[in-house]
């Protein structure tokens, strides 16, 4: 017989056997309970034996523990939880925020899986377009992040042909293509449009934003730092990317209505004045639809959801109206553009994204749409009084007056306003697979695909050498394709170590064609009537191109947790252009945690941007008429024999060297503050240049050759004419409180300052033979043009509070000071030194003694208030109304007033330029949302 104390110990090991017997492995993942991404990081503790574990960068966990075990799972910046294993070998965990806004997950930025956005070596803005979008009567997403995001800024242009058809923005102050733009991480298309006449940012293209549902986006993600180690080119300012919705088995929509009523400005409430156009007292009547809905594909996390939207707005009409001599506000009669104010547009898209589980981790996903835009807007006007040449005659000189198009006037004038119109379509499609390999490597590989196409239209209008009888005209145009096929590998080598190596493959091809004959041919025998379609004369077949490269990049991408509270990033990438050559660019970036809720983070970075297919191939030639002499004018293709003869090299890379430093603090739990400090220094930014005419003596004599055996009177040409320096600082402030009860406050404060130097102006050798030559290569109004890319400041406060059902909230956004120069009156005879050729088209004669003063507008800094509220009616219906600019605040006029007589001698031929918050004032907005 065994002693006692053997039985004890057979017994304790058999009871400990069936203990352990009963362990098992649990795993699961954590994901955010509102955007449904991993988290990483997140503890996961079983409770009974205090063992546990961290997520992975999947959010992904694995622990050991009994059927009956209850897991604790915490995580900074969500509410904590326990959850009961309850038989369950597989679980998904769905932690919610403690403040939804500060601790949003983002994707750009990081190959790693998804941080908090205080959590990011660099600065990322996360903004809820569904939140955003529901509080304004600003109906496009470009609008709406001008006032949402602090460093994002959008001039709405009026007067500048196709710039008034498209909305291009920029961030930091640099141009609307240093930008990149991603949607779902994927390289977005580029628009085929090149802003040229009457616009900031001439010379540049972009992405048109606005080109995609608003309804598709569940959050816009803005990396304010380079980014062209990366993600390639265009990212010298930073990224852009749109997230599109996920979400099942809801219909989210919106039905929405705008309108502007500004008693100051609308010609409307000054009908005796009989010398402009208005449409009435409330203009720019916009009405707008949204709508969402998604489908579960299986049961496995599969879903597509799909996307639609539809706008349409009409013109606004504004007008210096005080006419008393002896106001501070008076302002001659406009005669040069009586139909001043926003073009129309009629905007319809629809957009797909969808993901569908295959075989163990692989996913395949796509996700694309097509837009179109149909938009008009006014020319500058034609008066007979001016140039009765550009207007149709008889036999004998008379005017044919043609009643649908022609407006007389009280002062016995005739004039008549030429429309631009456009059609604008954008199709893309994005398919890929991904998922994890055997040996723990997450794959992915898609190709990307996506086509802009911009035609110009005449309408109204006259091709004067023609006659009466046509008036509307095909002006040609131009189309973007890109395709972009991508493959990237990422592996946590270690829990510590996260590499990541990709390749791409681009292809782009760009095309302009002309118009039909009638918009740009002089059927005048004698040279007198005024040539093309007057407005926007159609491209010629000698513009005409197609062209298309190729591009080849590799690149690497690592983080490093060296400690706990210390990341290191670094990013290498080489790109191959079949055009200019090859570019090779780093990126080092890191955060240190120097308390639990104070991170220090900085990084510093080479970048390019490579110069666009449209800069390299733009190619316009239009005319002038002087005294019965048609004088052509040709904006030369880069690879132009005239381009080549003055000087110009082969366009190449603008280069970059960004460098940021700032911190993010989280005092209080509902609290973050984040600051950052920016340089950002770039080499040869490509712009476009001055007007250079045959008839000056100091010309290389192999550029007027040139000039004359291709009829060319004057020429410009695109180069890489300037070297910047912007520095600057954004600042945040988020306080989100729920108070209980379905009680909640939020107050937001972002801020942007921002300088910008000219450091070099790179005029080629063959250009730089005079003063004169040198200042005309790129003016002094068109560096001024350059700077006022943005204004020097831009601040906003948004204070929100929430009631139950009810919410009420404000805006105040402060546009900083710009400044801008007008044309000048084109001479320089009168001026002697210190004044030159450089301040051509800055100076004007005073009304007084004709004394030269500086055709320079100022325009002061204005505070905008929005003030909105919104009304949850039930679960499914809501209410939302309000006005935006609530206090009907317009940019001060652009005159100088010591020569009021060279008044809307400006880019838009109106009151004021395209600045700060535009000028059409007050809007007031209803919005009715239902969810089903």
């Amino acid at each position: 017989m065994l002693p006692t104390k053997h039985l004890i110990i057979i017994c304790l090991l058999l009871i400990s056997s069936a203990v352990f017997a009963q362990r098992q492995t649990i795993s699961g993942k954590v994901i955010d309970s509102r955007s449904e991404m991993a988290l990483q990081g997140v503890t996961v503790v079983v409770k009974s034996t205090k063992a546990g574990t961290i997520t992975n960068e999947a959010g992904e966990f694995s622990v050991q523990a009994l059927p009956t075990d209850v897991l604790e799972i915490t995580m900074v910046g969500y509410v904590s939880q326990t959850v009961g294993i309850n038989g369950q070998t597989r679980l998904t965990i769905r932690l919610q925020s403690t403040t939804d806004e500060l601790t949003e997950i983002v994707l750009v930025g990081s190959r790693r899986g998804g941080r908090m956005k205080t959590e990011t070596p660099v600065p990322v803005d996360v903004v809820n377009i569904g939140q955003v979008s529901n509080t304004t009567s600003r109906m496009d997403i470009t609008s709406i992040l001008n006032y949402a995001a602090p460093s994002f800024n959008f001039n709405k242009q009026s007067g500048s042909d196709g710039a008034d058809h498209i909305d291009l923005a920029t961030l930091r102050g640099l141009g609307p293509d240093q930008t990149l733009v991603l949607v779902n991480g994927k390289r977005r298309h580029q628009t085929s449009f090149i802003a040229v006449f009457g616009t900031r940012g001439r010379g540049n293209s972009g992405t048109d934003l606005s080109a995609l549902p608003l309804s598709a986006i569940d959050r816009v993600e803005i990396l304010r730092d380079g980014a062209s180690a990366q993600y390639g080119s265009d990212a010298i300012a930073g990224v852009i990317n749109l997230v599109l919705k996920k979400n099942t088995g809801v219909f989210t929509g919106n039905v929405g209505f705008g309108t502007h009523y500004d008693r100051k400005y609308n010609p409307h409430f000054e009908k005796d004045y009989d010398q402009y156009i208005y449409h009435g007292a409330f203009d720019g009547n916009a009405i707008t639809f949204n709508g969402n809905y998604g489908v579960k594909i299986g049961d496995k996390g599969g879903f597509i959801n799909f996307s639609a939207n539809l706008l349409s707005q009409a013109k606004t009409f504004r007008q210096a109206l005080d006419t008393a001599a002896n106001s501070s506000d008076f302002m001659y009669t406009n005669v040069y553009r009586r139909a001043h104010g926003d073009g129309s547009v009629k905007n319809g898209g629809a957009f797909v994204n969808m993901e569908v589980p295959l075989q163990g981790s692989t996913n395949f996903y796509a996700f694309g749409g097509y837009n179109f835009k149909k938009t008009d807007a006014f020319a500058f006007t034609r008066n007979w009084s001016a140039r009765p040449d550009r207007f149709p005659t008889d036999n004998n000189g008379n005017m044919i007056f043609v009643p649908d198009i022609m407006v007389p006037t009280g002062d016995a004038d005739t004039f008549f306003n030429p429309h631009i119109q456009t059609k604008i379509s954008d199709i893309s499609v994005a398919a890929g697979i991904k998922g994890k390999s055997a040996g723990g490597w997450n794959w992915d590989i898609s190709n990307s695909l996506g086509r802009n196409n911009f035609h110009f239209y005449g309408d109204k209008t006259f091709n004067a050498s023609l006659g009466s009888a046509q008036t509307h005209f095909d002006d040609g145009g131009f189309n973007f394709l890109q395709n972009t096929v991508n493959a990237i590998f990422s592996k946590e080598l270690t829990s510590s170590f996260n590499l990541a190596v990709g390749a791409e493959y681009r292809y782009e091809r760009y095309e302009l064609f002309a118009g039909e004959e009638a918009s740009y041919k002089n059927y005048d025998a004698t040279g007198e009537k005024a040539t093309g379609a007057q407005g926007f004369p159609g491209f010629q077949p000698g513009d005409e191109v197609t062209d298309n490269r190729s591009v080849v990049g590799v690149f690497a991408d690592a983080e490093y947790d060296v400690t706990s509270r210390f990341l290191l990033n670094g990013a290498v990438r080489f790109e191959n252009y079949s055009d200019f050559g090859s570019t090779f660019n780093m990126k080092l970036a890191s955060r240190l945690k120097v308390a639990n809720n104070f991170n220090l983070r900085g990084s510093i970075s080479t970048g390019f941007r490579a110069p666009s297919l449209q800069q390299i191939n733009f190619s316009s030639t239009f005319t002038t008429v002087q005294g019965g002499t048609i004088a052509e004018v040709k904006i030369a293709p880069n690879y132009s024999p005239i381009t080549r003869a003055a000087g110009i090299d082969e366009l190449k890379q603008e280069k970059s060297l960004n460098a940021s430093l700032g911190f993010a603090w989280n005092p209080i739990s509902d609290l973050s503050v984040t600051i950052d400090g920016y340089l950002v220094k770039i080499k040869d930014r490509v712009v476009l240049s001055g007007q250079f005419s045959a008839d000056d003596p100091t010309l290389d004599p192999a550029l007027t050759s040139a000039m004359l055996q291709l009829d060319v009177a004057l020429a410009q040409f695109f180069a890489n004419a300037v070297n910047t320096t912007n520095r600057g600082i954004d600042i945040i402030i988020d306080y989100n409180k729920r108070l209980g009860n379905g009680n909640n406050f939020r107050g937001l404060f972002t801020a942007n300052f921002q300088s910008m130097d000219i450091d070099k102006i790179n005029v080629p050798a063959k250009l730089s033979g005079s003063q004169e030559l040198r200042a005309t290569f790129l003016t002094e109004r068109e560096q001024a043009f350059i700077l006022a890319s943005a204004p020097k400041s831009k601040f906003a406060i948004n204070l929100e509070y929430s009631v139950g059902k009810v919410t009420v909230g404000t805006r105040l956004t402060h546009f900083g000071k710009v400044v801008i120069l007008g044309y000048g009156d084109g001479t320089d005879t009168d001026f002697s030194p210190p004044f030159s050729r450089g301040d051509l088209y800055a100076f004007v004669p005073a009304d007084s003694d004709s004394r030269p003063v500086k055709d320079q507008f100022n325009y002061s800094g204005k505070l905008v208030t929005d003030l909105y509220f919104n009304f949850k009616v039930n679960r499914n219906l809501s209410l939302a109304l309000g006005a935006d600019n609530l206090f009907n605040v317009h940019p001060d006029l652009g005159i100088n007033p010591d020569a009021r007589g060279w008044a809307f001698n400006n880019e838009t031929g109106g009151p004021w330029d395209a600045v700060q918050m535009g000028g059409n004032g007050m809007r007031l907005f209803v919005r009715v949302g239902v969810t089903f």
